[in-house]
């Protein structure tokens, strides 16, 4: 745990609700992905949010179950409240910078400019920077100045209503709104079998070990691996699908291909990691197939629906894929199929 990052969370919440509300079909903001993000980046000790909580009485209880602080910022006219709420915000960051030598990481959830100079100042006491933001409500001077900028919209976890076109208008990242678009309705996918929590189980393994190789870059240990499950989920417990042991879970994913396991640095601690063939290759085989089939250029959009026509059970969260999209990028990356972005169609387009 001590070479873990300390995390503190201070969270625009009027920012990050509105722009929600405004830029993502008129959904309502939802924390969980944000919290599973950080849990995959290191130990959160801090976590604020700063809004006048008598317009977000829904939020304010949602927020409270994710044990979030809140601080009022009172009603006040026009922009003079939106700067208080920001000097307030500002102000907290800086203190805890020289009070809590501890704290590594600041995460500042925020799509305004006026951030700017307070993640120059944070980065200058060597603290490293993650904003959060809604893509389109977010500042182009906000990203470029973080360590790492996630956009909120783009956290697994987050769904996105379907685009209400209006004039060809659309609210959503095409390739995104389009896969949204392709996946099966909950009556398509096979009936619920006894293995389903097996399914669900390699699902949240390969996503977790995925999101921890692609932020970390270094080897992902077994602690490591079920610390972050449990930051996702306090309550997760391996007895509840079946094991004795953690290492019995991870032994029997690795059986089924879904991880492999190779010798750690500490005994009885093993390496994680995804494997680099065998599924992966079958599942790159199976889309060049199926483009091959339908022939000429492919849209992805529905496209994910004809791969489960001949495979009912393909996932590809299951391969440590977060979307249909990112598995489309790995397969064109491997030659398995060409993957071009089509303005004309308002569409990616697969050839093989």
């Amino acid at each position: 745990m001590d070479q873990e990052d300390r995390i503190a969370l201070f969270l625009d919440y009027e920012n990050l609700a509105l722009g929600a509300r405004d830029n993502l079909g008129g959904m309502t903001f939802d924390f969980r992905p944000i919290a599973d993000a950080l849990a995959e980046r290191g130990r959160v000790v801090v976590r604020r949010a700063y809004a006048d909580w008598s317009y977000f009485d829904e939020d304010r209880r949602m927020l409270t179950r994710s044990h979030v602080e809140l601080i009022e910022m009172p009603q006040r006219m026009g922009a003079s409240r939106k700067n208080a709420a920001d000097i307030k915000m500002a102000v907290d960051a800086m203190e805890l910078a020289f009070e809590r030598d501890y704290i590594s990481t600041f995460v500042l959830c925020t799509g305004d400019s006026d951030f700017t100079p307070l993640v120059h100042k944070l980065r200058g006491l060597n603290k490293r920077v993650i904003g959060v933001g809604v893509e389109k409500s977010t500042s182009a001077l906000l990203p470029p100045a973080c360590d790492e900028f996630l956009y909120y919209d783009r956290l697994e976890g987050v769904e996105v209503p379907a685009a209400r076109t209006r004039g060809g208008g659309r609210a959503a990242r095409p390739a995104e709104a389009d896969q949204r678009r392709a996946e099966p309705a909950p009556a398509d996918p096979p009936p619920a079998e006894p293995g389903r929590d097996d399914d669900e189980l390699a699902v949240l393994v390969a996503q977790t070990v995925a999101g921890l190789q692609g932020s970390s870059g270094g080897e992902v240990t077994a602690s490591t691996l079920k610390r972050t499950l449990l930051r996702k989920d306090p309550t997760f417990s391996e007895s509840d699908y079946g094991f004795r042991a953690f290492g019995e879970l991870l032994r029997h994913l690795a059986d089924r291909n879904v991880i492999e396991l190779g010798d750690g640095r500490a005994k009885g601690d093993p390496e994680v990691a995804l494997p680099e063939h065998g599924d992966e290759e079958d599942a790159f085989a199976l889309l060049r197939s199926v483009v091959q089939d339908v022939g000429g250029a492919v849209a992805l959009s529905g496209l994910k629906n004809q791969v489960r026509r001949i495979r009912p059970d393909f996932s590809e969260k299951k391969l440590g894929y977060r979307t249909f999209l990112q598995f489309c990028k790995a397969a064109a990356t491997t030659g398995a199929v060409q993957l071009s972005w089509n303005p004309d169609a308002d569409d990616y387009l697969l050839t093989a």
